[in-house]
């Protein structure tokens, strides 16, 4: 079996290409202005990824943070039955009302049963809480023998790392936070230490190898979300995979 960072697409399938890196980033650049142009485009890119790992028609899908629903839409459309899960009831309301199947909740104790689930899935809320790990292991708990652990979040050496407060995150995120509310007057959206944690690509690496040694899963993928796929080979060099990459993705498999 090839290493999970070797790993190419299945034919006819997601393709991680440049020309998809180079449109995500010019969408990435409308999240502030326009965050309804941004989150469908990116929900849209992440239910094809995540089709070209398992089959989502009828499967039971748990979105941990899956905020106001443009997630919701690109699952729904593609044949799951979505759950979604948030700690915050204003993102939860971001879209005017909080759609059935919603859970309020902590991520890093799911109010789910064992097994309970075909997908469980998390796009960029592993850096938002305080032990994700924690949050990572729930996620295998509820998943069925057989279902899939979708894990994605943005990585804090990389250029978003700090989310509003890049660059500045790279001379410490306290300090970033310090200088944002000193040139805007207010705190950021997104509080290091209080609701921003620094996740590594090594640490995801290194949690999902121990996962994948104890026997409970299989490691299907790791792989930097928005590069191209070609660049997968970046992940086995220490510091510049922190650097060079946005988002770590990590596919797992239950047993």
């Amino acid at each position: 079996m090839p290493s999970p960072m070797n790993r190419r697409p299945r034919p006819g399938s997601h393709r991680a290409t440049l020309r998809r890196s180079v449109r995500l980033l010019r969408e990435f650049r409308h999240e502030q202005d326009d965050p309804a142009r941004f989150y469908t485009a990116l929900a849209q890119d992440s239910a094809a990824q995540l089709a070209s790992y398992t089959d989502l028609e009828d499967a039971v899908l748990l979105d941990v943070g899956g905020g106001p629903g443009y997630f919701r839409d690109a699952f729904t459309a593609a044949g799951a039955t979505y759950l979604a899960l948030d700690s915050d009831v204003g993102e939860l309301a971001g879209l005017g009302t909080i759609a059935n199947g919603t859970v309020v909740g902590s991520g890093m104790q799911l109010p789910f049963r064992d097994d309970s689930v075909d997908v469980c899935y998390s796009s960029n809320v592993l850096e938002h809480v305080p032990q994700p790990w924690t949050m990572a292991r729930e996620m295998v708990r509820v998943t069925r023998p057989g279902g899939l652990v979708f894990i994605s979040y943005t990585v804090w050496f990389g250029p978003w790392g700090g989310h509003e407060t890049a660059p500045w995150h790279y001379l410490g995120g306290a300090r970033a936070r310090r200088r944002y509310e000193r040139t805007h007057g207010h705190e950021p959206k997104n509080k290091y230490g209080e609701s921003l944690f620094a996740v590594t690509v090594g640490a995801g690496l290194d949690w999902a190898r121990r996962e994948a040694a104890a026997g409970g899963v299989e490691l299907v993928d790791l792989s930097p979300r928005y590069n191209p796929w070609w660049s997968r080979w970046l992940l086995r060099v220490p510091v510049l995979r922190e650097v060079v990459t946005w988002n770590l993705v990590i596919v797992l498999r239950r047993r």
